[in-house]
């Protein structure tokens, strides 16, 4: 360069100042440099069988070496980079090598170019992203720290806009060919648009995730904050010194992919990562004290908390994984220990943190009552008396009271009242089942043009109305398009709670959009409803009360879809509905009211000799953990509503105790 002398020019001979230079390192040594401690454990305390690894014991390979005088001899830092494709590059975040990743090329992505869809497109304008985080009401503190309130509102969007694209692939409706990883796509949407919380990485709990959550998909913790990583199973935070780098791992995966030993609701035999897992012979070769695992080397010394998610399998989906988080743990031991393959493998026993609340053990307690184990506060094996598919258990752990008052298990309406269809249909021609993307079937049609479901019977969207296939279609039984008449999807329990009378809940894990069960009773006249008040009837349903509002649905601007088919979330009613589930009803007379609800109702139509009718159909607002109990909406009266009246006749006390508390409802 002309017109001066840069700083890094080369100096004329015999012009070095050497005391100047002594102590200048090349770059790429410069970071990390690890300090070794001297402290080591007195000897004894490692397993039976087991040789302590380095730092604790006799010295092996790591990742700084050590001159004779002690001085650390800093390590290149390209030992301790990602290999290409290793990270989760879903965003901008530090991963193992102490580096921020760009973010561009996510793992589990298709390879080929016809695999994306019209997401992955380039722009033509150089414009950059909208935040869609700011726009649908997610600040810039919140993004850093989340809350309760944040992470539903953040896990509901990516499901919404998860179920979408399974929709839309389904019904072969993307631009460009299939998207194999929805939920990926999904997550890498969301961080792209800024709709995602919990972004400033820490240790110990994260704000507004509960101990006990569930996830369906490790993507779902990657946009909550849990856990940053698609793939691997140990996640850390560097912590930058003015000297060095300390690395800790924050938290943990464990799915039994690895030789884990997580049969204990509080120890966890934790085995590191690397050596070949992937290959043929698992653990072939040694694992080295790097990345991950010299983050957990870290933490076993440093004794920080880290979170422990266990994944246990789905047994609904026996080829899939439900996430639980398990709260905090603490490194209590560490050691080297042989793999089935033969290959060395770090080895972390990590201990449970007393004083938190049930998570795992109430998933074992699940798995010992389904095994035949007998059930403590056990009344009745099946309340339902065999018209239910699957049982439904009766339980009292809390009094005396052997029952519930008196009632007629029936698992659908009496009475039920149709109404004519502005266009007269014999129900839908298709054969076999009704295929997404059909044009010619007229209950899709009905649909707005889409299939309301995708597999295993999850809901799409919320709708005025979502129309079924009744039983003048020729599709078989078993069509996609009878979700709500095929009964219940997962073994209840009704259950004696401590202040709310009879409740309800399930044993398995229920994902959101999944079908509950329908509200059964007898259909009564509207004038009733007063008259069934007064005599105390709590077992009503009303479909002319006023409910709070909620988005549900996927956000259209994420896909920015030409023509956006927007479900409207404001049901359309073709008359007004109201159920008595006093005498005749089904196990949904026995939810509770709640201000915030995890289960919400949706009309289903679907008709009968040129006659259709309306049910009332509950589904999953967002993923239930098992053994919680299901609530949803009461309402509130509509003239009450209209009059501004606080508390009338026939309203109760609400004792939901959530944040959003109304007081009452009714």
């Amino acid at each position: 360069m002309e017109g001066g002398t840069r700083q890094d020019s080369v100096p004329l001979h015999g012009s070095i100042d050497k005391s100047r230079i002594l102590d200048v390192k090349p770059l790429k040594s410069l970071i990390p440099i690890f300090s070794m401690s001297s402290q080591a454990p007195p000897p004894g305390q490692y397993p039976t069988g087991f040789s302590p690894f380095s730092p604790f014991g006799a010295p092996q390979q790591t990742p700084t070496e050590v001159t004779p005088n002690g001085a650390s001899i800093p390590t290149p830092i390209r030992v301790y980079s990602i290999p290409p494709g290793a990270g989760d590059s879903s965003s901008t975040m530090e991963g193992f090598s102490g580096q921020r990743t760009s973010g561009k090329k996510k793992r589990g992505s298709p390879k080929s170019s016809s695999a994306k869809s019209s997401l992955d497109k380039p722009k033509k304008t150089q414009e950059p992203p909208v935040d869609l985080g700011v726009l649908v009401g997610i600040t810039p503190a919140q993004k850093e720290d989340g809350s309760r309130e944040v992470v539903n509102f953040v896990l509901m969007a990516f499901d919404a806009l998860r179920r979408r694209l399974c929709q839309l692939e389904g019904a072969k409706e993307l631009s460009l060919g299939p998207i194999k990883r929805a939920d990926l796509k999904a997550c890498n949407t969301l961080m792209t648009k800024g709709i995602r919380t919990n972004t400033r990485k820490r240790i110990g709990s994260v704000p507004g995730v509960e101990i006990g959550d569930i996830f369906f998909f490790r993507a779902e913790m990657c946009v909550v904050g849990l856990h940053a990583h698609f793939m691997g199973g140990i996640d850390a935070l560097h912590i930058r010194g003015e000297f060095e780098e300390e690395t800790l791992a924050v938290s943990i995966v464990s799915s039994g992919e690895y030789d884990d030993d997580a049969e204990d609701i509080d120890v966890i035999t934790y085995t590191g990562q690397g050596g070949n897992f992937f290959k043929k012979d698992k653990h072939a070769i040694d694992q080295k004290l790097k990345r991950g695992n010299l983050a957990m080397d870290r933490s076993s010394r440093q004794l920080n908390e880290i979170r422990v998610i266990r994944g246990i399998r789905d047994d609904v989906n026996p080829n899939l994984k439900v996430y639980v988080y398990d709260g905090l743990y603490k490194i209590q031991d560490s050691w080297i220990g042989k793999a089935k393959g033969g290959g060395d493998v770090f080895k972390y026993k990590l201990v449970r943190m007393p004083g938190q609340p049930s998570a795992y053990s109430v998933w074992k307690s699940v798995q010992k009552w389904k095994s035949g184990t007998s059930r403590i506060g056990l009344i009745l094996a099946d309340i339902s008396n065999g018209a239910e598919n699957i049982p439904v258990s009766l339980v009292n752990e809390v009094d005396n009271v052997k029952a519930p008052t008196y009632f007629n298990y029936f698992h659908s309406l009496r009475h039920p009242k149709s109404f004519s269809l502005m266009q007269p249909s014999n129900g839908c021609t298709c054969t076999k089942s009704c295929v997404p993307g059909d044009s010619n079937c007229s209950c899709i049609r009905r649909n707005e043009g889409d299939f309301p479901y995708i597999g295993n019977g999850v809901l799409v969207s919320r709708m005025q109305l979502v129309h079924e296939c009744g039983p003048t279609c020729q599709c078989f039984p078993n069509c996609k398009n009878r979700v709500s008449q095929t009964g219940l999807k997962h073994p209840m329990e009704v259950f004696k709670t401590k202040d709310r009378g009879w409740g309800l809940r399930s044993l398995d894990p229920i994902r959101s959009g999944t079908f509950i069960c329908e509200y059964a009773g007898e259909v009564v006249d509207r004038a009733k409803v007063s008259q069934l008040v007064r005599e105390g009837n709590e077992y009503v349903f009303d479909t002319t009360q006023i409910y709070g509002q909620f988005k549900w649905n996927y956000e259209p601007r994420l896909l920015e879809e030409v023509n956006p088919n927007e479900s409207s979330e404001h049901y359309a009613m073709p008359y007004p509905l109201t159920i008595s589930a006093k005498n005749f009803g089904n196990v949904a007379r026995f939810m509770n009211h709640s201000c915030s609800p995890n289960v919400f109702w949706q009309p289903v139509v679907y008709e009968e000799n040129n006659q259709s009718y309306v049910h009332v159909a509950f589904f999953a607002l967002r993923h239930i953990p098992p053994m919680t109990e299901l609530t949803y909406d009461y309402g509130v009266a509509r003239s009450d509503h209209a009059e501004g009246i606080r508390a009338v006749k026939g309203r109760k006390k609400c004792l939901c105790r959530s944040s959003k508390c109304r007081g009452s409802y009714g």
